[in-house]
């Protein structure tokens, strides 16, 4: 708990949440990025500009750089012209590519999955460069127009460095937005995401503690709700440095919405439990990001929720591709084997004094499990392989985690065997199916007879 005493000061906090939002904005507003490559090329073509002007007023220089990097002034136009043309049509070309995943990730996939694509700094970048690109050679072309009193210019082989730099760009875009369609690619893309995602859900675990341990009065302190000031999806919450907070200024604070949540204007968001009636709302509400995109920051359920949707389009009657689906439980068993090795149930976060300071209401693990398989369950209720992969992924949930979780298994797998149950099985997909039943059982380290389909 020594972390606690070396926080940072409360405006160090705020610079670095208003740092972390901007950077978010960035992310997921496709146009920025492609706005400071614009910017940036305005600026570089009037260096190009003052270099030409430079290496014309000295003559050592120019002679020493050899002449087949300078045209006159007619070709110097012509070359610009031309690369300014063409990079526009590549542009183009990006725009309409970017447009055919989009609409891939609409209709075969799921609309949450589109700010994966969105938000992937690789496609901003080569369509930054080539906005770029076109803004460079036009402003040197206007450039070139002004320059009468030159014979020779140099700034048209900087343009064709760009135009060959953007073609690279441009090859790597086509291999970019191949991989992107993939929907293996896609679905391990989100995986990688939501396993990041936990390793910021977990921080500050070794502060929680049981209910039955940290008991604390609160009706002796007074209760002050803070409201929302803006509206948007709860993305972050510093756990640690809340507590550092509560701490030092002898606060309680208990979430009334967790991250993940919606929330607008005036809604109740914390409340909070002091012996002062002197509270600045705005320095607990630093602690907090909102953003009005659904974002995996630190929502584990809403990265699971994706792969969810995947795996719902895959076995859909009109599509019928039941290994779309397997390969996202395979990928949603992953994410809960890792949520698992550290998962604490226990709302109450304490102080280096062993006292409560925060309350953080958090799903259970069995609650994880059901929101992960209860849709795949019941539309994939009748194909053999969806069953066994679901079978599959919570035996791997069980094998590699402690005792407490193989119980929330053993437990969640009551419910998989009664809805297969139900099901009118063939002989030998019913010994298939119980073999893998007997593996779970045996991984959760009880006897399988409670769940043998008979």
């Amino acid at each position: 708990m020594g972390r606690l005493t070396k926080r940072k000061s409360q405006g160090e906090w705020r610079r670095a949440m208003l740092l972390k939002e901007a950077e978010n904005k960035i992310k997921t507003n496709f146009w920025v990025l492609p706005a400071l490559y614009g910017a940036g090329a305005v600026v570089l073509a009037v260096l190009s500009a003052g270099i030409e002007h430079y290496v014309s007023q000295h003559g050592s220089i120019k002679n020493g750089i050899p002449s087949m990097f300078f045209t006159d002034k007619e070709l110097a136009q012509t070359v610009l012209s031309a690369i300014s043309t063409s990079l526009l049509t590549m542009t183009t070309i990006t725009f309409s590519s970017v447009l055919v995943v989009l609409t891939t990730f609409l209709s075969q996939f799921s609309p949450r999955t589109l700010q994966n694509f969105i938000n992937d700094s690789k496609t901003q970048l080569v369509l930054g460069t080539f906005i770029g690109g076109y803004i460079y050679s036009l402003v040197l072309l206007s450039q070139v127009k002004a320059s009468e009193q030159n014979h020779t210019f140099i700034v048209p082989s900087f343009a064709i460095l760009v135009a060959i730099i953007c073609l690279g760009m441009f090859v790597f875009l086509i291999h970019h937005v191949t991989d992107w369609i993939k929907v293996g690619n896609l679905v391990a893309n989100i995986t990688k995401e939501t396993l990041v995602s936990i390793e910021k859900h977990n921080k500050g675990q070794e502060m929680t503690g049981t209910p039955g341990e940290k008991t604390v009065d609160l009706d002796s302190l007074k209760s002050t709700g803070i409201m929302s000031k803006k509206r948007g999806y709860i993305e972050y919450a510093d756990i640690v440095e809340l507590a550092a907070f509560a701490e030092a200024n002898e606060l309680i604070i208990k979430f009334e919405k967790v991250p993940g949540e919606y929330v607008d204007i005036d809604t109740p968001i914390l409340t909070v439990w002091s012996d002062t009636d002197l509270l600045d709302d705005e320095k607990l509400l630093d602690f907090l990001m909102i953003s009005p995109t659904q974002e995996v920051m630190e929502d584990i359920e809403f990265g699971i929720q994706k792969l969810v949707e995947i795996a719902l389009r895959g076995i859909a009657p009109g599509k019928n591709d039941p290994e779309t689906a397997i390969n996202c439980i395979e990928n949603i068993s992953q994410i809960l084997t890792k949520a698992g090795k550290n998962y604490s149930p226990s709302p109450y976060y304490y102080d280096s004094q062993k006292k409560i300071r925060v309350i953080l209401e958090k799903p259970t693990f069995s609650d994880l499990l059901y929101s992960s398989f209860y849709q795949i369950r019941h539309y994939g209720k009748a194909d053999v392989s969806v069953m066994t992969s679901i079978i599959n992924a919570l035996t791997l949930i069980a094998e590699t985690n402690r005792e407490a979780i193989k119980q929330d298994v053993w437990e969640f797998s009551f419910y998989i065997s009664e809805g297969m149950k139900q099901q009118d099985w063939l002989d030998m997909d019913k010994k298939y199916l119980n073999r893998r039943l007997n593996k779970l059982a045996s991984s959760c380290g009880r006897t399988a007879e409670a769940i043998t389909l008979t």
